[in-house]
């Protein structure tokens, strides 16, 4: 089998490995590069394996004239510049003792033990500069066909090694996983017996992994499954995924967002546990009391803007498990177009300081309830 994408056959891809091979060295692709190109999805990170030491590939990358850096030269790894990209290049590792994220590596000249060490069978798949695919275990490949997301080796070994990988195990299977099949019982048994080693990971390292967990495709089945593991408890307390499958189902065409999906989970505290910025924080407090606050949706895409006000409404209608009225697009469209006709200067010199601000408020609440009908000559009356 063959990587068959056009980027393995980029000049900077072929120099950084042309570069490791003429020292002497095994130099292959690793990982996410070389699943997503077998699956037919998109490449971005191009991460390479060798079993050169750091220090013999910094010497090579300049000796080509290429920089590098020893980013995590004590881990293994080496980023090399080439052709304005990114190159991140690291020695075949096996672990020697492990503690959460704190592993004790030794450097490897054997790529079986290099692949031994990787969290899921699909992501030790490795491939050599002209394109052919080498698969370590003889397991990534055929669960990469069947759309089987497995724990290399023992799932509890390889989730103490790092608690983050439970929570990549559920996005990794949202991602790449058969609807259809289901989690990997043995995985999922070893994420609910470890769950509570969620509890000491950072909230931003949880925060962008449930990022990209929930702007998957369809993350409703998996999340459902998180929450039934206990999981999802220890990640976001209070959380209820029940609304969530009648949200992918209603917006149907809508690209995934990953704060409109949050908003129906109800979850306690979102925003600091997830470690959101304040906009994304505003955002989801908008979404989540604009949908419970029940306003019609006209008014709502004056308030909130067409965006937020159909995001809203869709929050909204998962909640209350029935479709969105058939004219709401119309509605918000409408909304939104409206401008109040009255400004501060019309209430000057009657009104000033405060007793303006509420004037104010007043008149645009009697104009909205008027559906926008009143205008500036009928509000100063």
């Amino acid at each position: 089998m063959r990587i068959t994408g056009d980027w393995i056959r980029a000049d900077h891809v072929q120099q950084v490995l042309g570069m490791i091979e003429a020292g002497g060295y095994q130099a292959l692709l690793v990982g996410g590069c070389v699943r997503n190109d077998l699956i037919g999805a998109p490449v971005s990170d191009m991460d390479m394996a060798t079993d050169a030491l750091p220090e013999e590939v910094m010497t090579l990358a300049r000796s080509a004239g290429l920089r590098a850096i020893g980013t995590g030269i004590e881990h293994g790894t080496v980023t090399v510049m080439a052709g304005g990209k990114t190159h991140e290049i690291t020695t075949f590792r096996r672990d020697v003792t492990t503690n959460g994220r704190h592993a004790t590596v030794a450097f490897s000249a054997r790529i079986e033990e290099d692949a031994a060490r990787r969290d899921f069978t699909v992501n030790a798949l490795y491939a050599r500069r002209d394109g052919t695919v080498l698969d370590p275990l003889g397991t990534g490949l055929t669960d990469l066909a069947l759309r089987r997301v497995r724990f290399v080796g023992d799932p509890e070994r390889r989730i103490r090694e790092d608690y983050l990988r439970i929570l990549r195990f559920f996005r990794f299977t949202a991602l790449y996983g058969d609807p259809e099949r289901g989690l990997d019982a043995d995985g999922l048994a070893a994420c609910a017996a470890l769950a509570d080693g969620v509890d000491s990971l950072s909230r931003e390292r949880i925060g962008h992994e449930m990022r990209r967990l929930l702007a998957a495709p369809d993350p409703a089945s998996v999340m459902a499954a998180m929450q039934a593991s206990g999981v999802l408890a220890h990640v976001l307390p209070g959380a209820d995924v029940s609304a969530l499958a009648p949200l992918v189902h209603l917006e149907g065409e809508a690209a995934p967002d990953f704060l409109r999906r949050l908003a129906v989970l109800g979850a306690e505290d979102a925003a600091a546990r997830l470690r959101l910025s304040r906009a994304e924080a505003r955002r989801l407090d908008l979404l989540r009391r604009a949908a419970l606050e029940g306003a019609e949706a006209a008014v709502l895409g004056y308030r909130l803007g067409a965006q937020n006000a159909g995001d809203a409404l869709l929050v909204r209608a998962a909640l209350m498990g029935q479709p969105p009225a058939p004219d709401c697009c119309a509605r918000i469209a409408f909304g939104a177009a409206q401008r109040f006709p009255v400004r501060a200067a019309d209430l000057a010199p009657h009104y000033s300081g405060a007793a303006l601000g509420a004037r104010l408020r007043e008149l645009e609440d009697r104009w909205i309830a008027s559906g926008f009908a009143l205008d500036r000559k009928a509000l100063l009356a």
